[in-house]
C-alpha cells in the first residue's frame, strides 16, 4: 500500500478516496497512515528508539524523524542526548536547554513485503474504527425515531435489519406477536437505544414499544407533529389493542378527531402497520374521575373513589359492566391503569357494599376489642368518622361530644383509654422488633415510625448501617428501564405515602449519624 516510489501527490489522492468512500475525516486516514510508517520505522531502526512520522498535508512528503530528550547525563542513547551533542545536531541553531526534544532526521525507508502488509493492517484498522465511530455518531441522534430498513436475516427470533450505514436487530420481546416477518421485507420500528461496544455499536428497534405507537401518529397527524397536540400517555398490548391519551392546546380543535382522521384514514394507516391492533383514542382531562371512566370505556362507570396517596383507584359499576370493564383477560382494565399510571380496582356495586360492611365491622371489632367498649358504642364511634383507635386518641373530648349519647366523662374516658391502648401496642411492638434483632439505633431514627420498623424487619433491614445504604427508589419505588420499557419498582415503604424529600432526608439522617459520629 506504501512504497518508496509512491507519487507524493498520489498519496494524498488515496488518503482522499478512502476518507470519501468510508464517510470519515480526511485527517483520521492521514493519522492511521502515519501510524503505520511510525510502525514500520521502529522495525527497520530499532523498536528502542522514539521514532515520529509526518505526512505533508499540503505536500504529501512523508519525514521520519527520530526524537531525543536532551538530559545532563544520557544512559538511553536511542532516546536520549547530551546538551553538547544536541546543540552540534541542531542545524538550525536555536538556544536549547535541559528538558527539549529535538528531532534526528532518518532516511526514507522502503516498505518490504510484511512492512507493507503490518502497514495496511494498521491502517484498515484505524479506518475501521473511525468508520464505526462515525456510524455511532450518526445513529445516536436517531434514538427515539422510528427508523426505517429491509429485513437482512433472522437469527434465533431476532430480527436483522439492514439500515443502510448500519445494522439494527429487533429482539424476539420487542416484535409484534403473531407478526410475520421474511426476508427482504421493509419494516419500521422504533430505536430505543444505541450502545457503544468494543466490538462496535449495536441498534436496538422495538415494533412493540409503547413509544412505536406514539412515533406513528407523529408521523401520520400534522397537527401532533407540530406540537398543538400533545401525546399524554400510551399503553400497548402489543398485536392486541392500545390506548393513547391525547390533549389539544387549541381548544377549537378536537384532539380525537384529529388523530382519527377524515373517516377514520389516519388511524386506519397506523392500525394496518400495526397488523390490526385496536387503537382507543382518548381525550386527556384533568377531572380524574372522568379521564378514568374514558380510558375505562365501553364500560359505564357508577362512581370513582380515588387513593392519591395510595395511587390506587376503586371503580364501582354495575354487574352488567363489569366484563366491559375488565375486558379479555383483564387487558381494558390493564391498559387503563398504564395508561392514567394508577393502581385500577373494579368493583360491583354489590361487592363495594359488602366491602364497606366488613371494614365497618373490622373496625367496630377494633375499638370493642382494646377500648372494652359495647357493640353500640362501638358501631356509633366508626358511623362518625372515627375509624381507628389512633384517631380517638387524637381528638378533643369536644369532638367526640358531638356525638349523641355521649357524655364527658364517656368522652375523656376514650381518649384516655385510647392513649393508654397505644402506648401498650408501641411497647409490644418494640419489644418484638428488638427479638427480631432490630437495633436501638435505627428504632430510635427521627421520622421512622414502628410501622415502617416492622416493614423493614420483613426485608432483614434490622440496622442504622442497612438503612442508610437503601436509595430513595428502594423506600418509595420508583421507575427502572428494563428492555427499553419503563417498570415500575415496588418501594418498602410505599403504603406510608413518604415524599423523595421526605425519604432522601431519613436516609442522609442515618448516615450522618454512621459516618459524622452525631446523633441526631
Amino acid at each position: 500500500m506504501l512504497n518508496r516510489g509512491l507519487d507524493k501527490l498520489e498519496l494524498l489522492r488515496i488518503v482522499e478516496a478512502v476518507a470519501n468512500e468510508k464517510s470519515i475525516d480526511k485527517e483520521l486516514v492521514i493519522e492511521s497512515m502515519e501510524s503505520a510508517i511510525q510502525k514500520a520505522a521502529l522495525t527497520k531502526f530499532g523498536s528502542d528508539n522514539d521514532i515520529k512520522a509526518t505526512i505533508d498535508r499540503e505536500t504529501g512528503e512523508i519525514k521520519i524523524q527520530k526524537v531525543l530528550e536532551i538530559v545532563s547525563a544520557p544512559e538511553d542513547l536511542s532516546k536520549e542526548i547530551s546538551l553538547e551533542n544536541a546543540v552540534k545536531l541542531n542545524k538550525k541553531n536555536e538556544s536549547l536547554k535541559l528538558g527539549d526534544k529535538i528531532f534526528e532526521e532518518l532516511p526514507q525507508i522502503d516498505f518490504g513485503r510484511i512492512a507493507a502488509q503490518s502497514a495496511k493492517q494498521v491502517i484498515s484498522q484505524r479506518v475501521k474504527e473511525a468508520e464505526k465511530n462515525r456510524q455511532y455518531e450518526d445513529f445516536i441522534d436517531k434514538k427515539g425515531q422510528i427508523l426505517s430498513g429491509i429485513i437482512k436475516r433472522l437469527e434465533y427470533g431476532n430480527v436483522i435489519v439492514d439500515l443502510g450505514k448500519a445494522e439494527g436487530v429487533i429482539k424476539k420481546d420487542d416484535l409484534i406477536p403473531r407478526e410475520i416477518l421474511k426476508n427482504g421485507d421493509r419494516v419500521k420500528a422504533y430505536c430505543y437505544e444505541v450502545k457503544k461496544e468494543l466490538k462496535g455499536h449495536q441498534i436496538f428497534l422495538s415494533r412493540a414499544h409503547p413509544q412505536f405507537l406514539a412515533r406513528l401518529f407523529f408521523q401520520e397527524v400534522p397537527e401532533i407533529y407540530e406540537g398543538v397536540i400533545e401525546i399524554k400517555s400510551v399503553a400497548r398490548d402489543p398485536g392486541s389493542r392500545a390506548k393513547i391519551c391525547v390533549n389539544s392546546k387549541d381548544s377549537s380543535i378536537d384532539p380525537v378527531g384529529a388523530c382519527v382522521g377524515m373517516r377514520g384514514s389516519r388511524v386506519q394507516t397506523i392500525v394496518n402497520e400495526l397488523h390490526g391492533e385496536k387503537i382507543d383514542i382518548i381525550k386527556w382531562t384533568e377531572d380524574l374521575p372522568t379521564l378514568i371512566a374514558e380510558s375505562l370505556s365501553p364500560a359505564e362507570i357508577q362512581r370513582v373513589l380515588i387513593d392519591q396517596d395510595n395511587n390506587r383507584i376503586d371503580v364501582i359499576l354495575t354487574e352488567e359492566n363489569l366484563s366491559k370493564a375488565i375486558g379479555r383477560r383483564g387487558q381494558n382494565v390493564r391498559l387503563a391503569s398504564k395508561l392514567t399510571n394508577f393502581e385500577i380496582d373494579i368493583l360491583t356495586d354489590k361487592e363495594d357494599s359488602e366491602r364497606r360492611q366488613a371494614e365497618f365491622k373490622d373496625r367496630t371489632e377494633n375499638l370493642i376489642k382494646n377500648l372494652e367498649v359495647d357493640e353500640t358504642l362501638g358501631q356509633l364511634l366508626v358511623s362518625e368518622g372515627f375509624q381507628s383507635i389512633e384517631e380517638i386518641s387524637q381528638a378533643k373530648a369536644e369532638d367526640i361530644l358531638k356525638i349523641d349519647g355521649i357524655d364527658e366523662n364517656t368522652a375523656k374516658e376514650l381518649i384516655e383509654r385510647s392513649k393508654e391502648n397505644l402506648i401498650k401496642s408501641r411497647k409490644e411492638i418494640s419489644e418484638k422488633l428488638k427479638e427480631k434483632g432490630v437495633d436501638d439505633s435505627l428504632m430510635n431514627l427521627k421520622g421512622i415510625t414502628q410501622g415502617m420498623l416492622v416493614i423493614l424487619e420483613q426485608k432483614n433491614i434490622k440496622t442504622l448501617k442497612d438503612f442508610s445504604d437503601l436509595s430513595s427508589d428502594e423506600l418509595i419505588g420508583g421507575f427502572d428501564e428494563v428492555k427499553g420499557k419503563k417498570v415500575r419498582i415496588e418501594g418498602y415503604l410505599e403504603e406510608f405515602s413518604l415524599s423523595r424529600q421526605e425519604a432522601d432526608n431519613l436516609i442522609m439522617s442515618a448516615r450522618d449519624i454512621i459516618y459524622g459520629g452525631q446523633e441526631k
